[in-house]
């Protein structure tokens, strides 16, 4: 990336952001950029433009990544990991797996369709692997040490205490 790219002190700002914060969405930028709306997407449309961003979609949020750093497996695992229940569950599956929907309900205290729902997200973003084991299908995560790698690499971005505690990954890498 040439300077004359991120001459702009918004654009540069944004682009930054985006470098420390890989995977945020499009209203965390705004809030904590403090430009306008119409400024942030014409800038974020340019960045992605000129190559030096990608834009991914998990399904509830556009999310954003510097696009040197993230290949299309970093950014699914950086989606799950920024939503909290998704990030709880890879968790629990890491610290304790494999696991059933109903273990993981109770360890993480939401319902078991909630539960189930973000299996199904994570299963579909091929983040976890499910098998059956008797009359009960048992989830473990499908490459642990990427999303160990991950988790760890940006753990300071993520505000889940919970899940820092459970796991303490950031003292392996």
């Amino acid at each position: 990336m040439s300077e004359p790219d991120l001459e702009l002190d918004s654009r540069r700002a944004i682009y930054q952001r985006i470098t420390d914060t890989p995977g945020i969405h499009f209203r965390a930028l705004l809030d904590e950029l403090d430009y306008a709306q119409g400024t942030l997407q014409y800038q974020l449309r340019w960045l992605a433009d000129e190559g030096l961003i990608d834009v991914s979609d998990d399904g509830k949020y556009t999310r954003y990544y510097p696009a040197a750093d993230f290949d299309g497996p970093d950014q699914r695992v950086m989606n799950a990991l920024r939503r909290e229940y998704s990030r709880r569950i890879l968790a629990h599956l890491l610290a304790d797996g494999p696991l059933s929907t109903s273990e993981l309900s109770d360890r993480i205290g939401k319902a078991q369709s909630t539960v189930s729902w973000h299996l199904s997200n994570l299963a579909e973003a091929d983040l976890v692997t499910k098998e059956r084991d008797g009359r009960q299908v048992v989830y473990g995560v499908e490459d642990p040490e990427r999303v160990k790698y991950l988790y760890t690499l940006y753990q300071q971005s993520f505000t889940d205490r919970v899940v820092d505690r459970l796991l303490g990954l950031w003292n392996r890498y």
